[in-house]
């Protein structure tokens, strides 16, 4: 198995800023909008983007949650091992809002799929718009399409985008990995 570094610490905050200038240019005070983590690994990108816009940016009152998918995908019952679900922590109100899917990385399209089922349980957001760090181009098996991408990635087959965070791998960097 051999891996290459994609993205390095410098550029993964490089492109956060970027992201995160990107989101505040499309929703200026984030007052009618929601960022969503998507649960388990959306959720460590969706935190730093809202640091950067509290901290960086003097965003106030921003709204967010972190959204699991885990029985909403069309996947779940297909695995040996039982399966465990992650927190979904939606503490606003998306009905009539402005929703932001924030997850790592944009694959087969599939946990997007997931994500537009589970969030109409909180209700029905007015546009749903989705940011992804990256973008898997040529994989998707469904016609899903991020707004914000940090970087597109051309992967084949039996290749793998690992993304580590500094709060759970103790890095950040993005690997292509050759398995």
């Amino acid at each position: 198995m051999s891996q290459k570094v994609l993205l390095n610490a410098k550029e993964v905050n490089i492109i956060l800023h970027r992201l995160a200038c990107q989101l505040i240019e499309n929703h200026k005070d984030f007052t009618n909008t929601v960022l969503i983590g998507i649960q388990p690994r959306g959720k460590f990108l969706a935190n730093r983007l809202i640091t950067l816009l509290k901290e960086d940016y003097k965003i106030k009152n921003l709204q967010s949650g972190q959204l699991d998918i885990t029985f909403y995908r069309d996947d779940f019952r297909r695995s040996d091992k039982p399966l465990e679900a992650n927190a979904t922590e939606i503490n606003c109100v998306v009905e009539g809002k402005k929703v932001v899917f924030i997850d790592d990385v944009l694959y087969t399209g599939r946990s997007i799929r997931a994500a537009l089922t589970a969030i109409q349980s909180f209700g029905r957001p007015n546009e749903i718009e989705l940011l992804t760090l990256i973008d898997r181009r040529f994989s998707r098996h469904l016609p899903i399409q991020p707004d914000y991408r940090g970087r597109q990635v051309d992967a084949i087959n039996k290749e793998k985008v690992k993304v580590n965070w500094v709060e759970n791998e103790g890095e950040d960097a993005v690997y292509l990995i050759n398995s």
